[in-house]
C-alpha cells in the first residue's frame, strides 16, 4: 500500500513497484486507506508523513494496531529528529525523507520483506 497526497509519487511508486513483482494499492489520502486497512490485510505500506485529514502517524497506529508484523515505512518532506524518534517509539520500520532516490526506498522494502520472510519461517 502507498499512500501519498501528491498522485504523482503514487502513481510513479505504482509503476515501479509492479514492475518489480510486487501488487501495489495507492490512496491519496488516509481516510480511505484506512478503509481499505479493515478489509484487507497488507505486508508492507508505504505512506506520507504529513497529509490531511490521516496523518502517516495515524496509518501507522492503526496498521500496528491491527497487524504487530506489518512494515510501515514513512517518507517525508518534513523530517524533524522528534518526528523520527516518535515514529520509532511507535514502531515504524524506517523513516525516510524526501526527496529520496527510488533505489534507497527499493532496499528498505527488501529489507522489509526479508524480516516478513524470516518472521514467517520462525513461525511468528
Amino acid at each position: 500500500m502507498i499512500i501519498d497526497d501528491e498522485p504523482i509519487v503514487g502513481k510513479r511508486l505504482k509503476q515501479i513497484f509492479e514492475k518489480a513483482g510486487y501488487e501495489v494499492e495507492v490512496f491519496t489520502s488516509g481516510l480511505p486507506a484506512l478503509q481499505e486497512l479493515e478489509r484487507r490485510a497488507y505486508d508492507i505500506i508505504v505512506t506520507d508523513l504529513k497529509m490531511e485529514g490521516v496523518d502517516g502517524m495515524k496509518i501507522l497506529e492503526a496498521a500496528r494496531g491491527k497487524n504487530p508484523d506489518i512494515k510501515v515505512i514513512i517518507i517525508t518532506g518534513f523530517a524533524k529528529m522528534e518526528t523520527a524518534a516518535e515514529a520509532f517509539k511507535k514502531g515504524v520500520f524506517d523513516f525516510i525523507a524526501k526527496p529520496f532516490k527510488v533505489d534507497e526506498l527499493k532496499q528498505v522494502i527488501l529489507k522489509a520483506e526479508e524480516e516478513l520472510q524470516g518472521s514467517k519461517k520462525s513461525g511468528a
